[in-house]
Formats: C-alpha cells, structure tokens, sequence
C-alpha cells in the first residue's frame, strides 16, 4: 500500500488516481470513504459537529484502509495531526509527503468553496500557518518526499514511482 500526505490541494487525489492506474493498483480516497460513512459531505459535518468529531471519524476509516494489502491512499489534509494515524500510514504503508508551498497552494485553492479549513478570511494566511503546523509531521510520517513546484501530474507520477522503484530495489 502507498499513501499520499500533504496539504490540502497539494495533488494528493490527482496524482493518486494516476499513479494507481500506472501501478495498476485500486485507488483509494479517505475522504471519500469517510463522505460515503457519513452520507453527507466532510464541509457539512465538520461545521455540524465540529473538527474533533471529524478527526475520530477520521482515524476510524485510517486505521480500516491502511490494512488493505494494496493500493494508492489519498488522506485528507490534516491526517497527520493524530499520532495514531502518523503510525499506521509509517507502519503499514509506504508514504509520499506531496510537499506543497503555501503560495503555490492559494494559487490553486482560491476559488475552492469545498475545503473546510480555507473558508476564512485570508485562506493563504491560512495555509501558511497550517504548513508552519504540519509540514514537519509530514517528513517524519513519510518515507519519501517529492516536491509538487510546478511539474504536471504525470512528471510528479513518474518522480514517485523512480523512488518507489529505488526503494525497492536497495
């Protein structure tokens, strides 16, 4: 199993599909799963029951994928803010931090409605500080790191599979 981590928009769903189907491996998407759990949308239960309920609901559904014996994980923005999800994706899977800059992120997010954390007033304010929060949670989960920039979605597939390639063969 391989499980993508980042920030929101940092092209963990978009590069996961792709590298899935390169890899010929069923994606997964948390998100997904926990939308489908709850049958309502993360934005509605989120501001319906709040950031916490969320995140245990969260780790619920982690904790399930990350026992599946293979595939792509897309997680949600923030998995790594619970040290049982940090060990279950480090333990269990192979996983890539999609490193994103804050103001790369903002140019791609600004006119997202959808991304509960970044409906604030200065959403970029806000990703700035959620990278300050999160980014060395994501290097210490992670077993690789690629650098999103500005290279297309299949340049980034290619840079995570020569480092899955790598790994394996070493």
């Amino acid at each position: 199993m391989i499980s993508l981590i980042g920030l929101p928009g940092s092209g963990k769903s978009t590069v996961g599909r792709q590298l899935a189907r390169r890899m010929q491996l069923p994606f997964l998407d948390s998100d997904h799963e926990i939308e489908q759990s709850l049958g309502c949308s993360i934005r509605e239960y989120f501001e319906r029951e709040g950031e916490d309920r969320f995140r245990d609901m969260e780790e619920a559904v982690i904790d399930e994928l990350t026992q599946q014996p293979k595939g792509v994980l897309s997680t949600g923005g923030g998995v790594v803010l619970r040290a049982n999800n940090r060990q279950h994706l480090h333990e269990r899977t192979r996983v890539v931090y999609l490193n994103s800059m804050p103001d790369e992120l903002f140019r791609r997010l600004r006119h997202d409605k959808n991304r509960p954390l970044l409906q604030v007033a200065d959403p970029l304010q806000r990703l700035r500080d959620l990278y300050a929060q999160r980014a060395q949670l994501y290097r210490e989960t992670a077993h690789f790191s690629v650098d999103t920039g500005r290279p297309s979605v299949s340049t980034l597939v290619n840079m995570i599979t020569m480092q899955l390639d790598m790994a394996s063969s070493a």
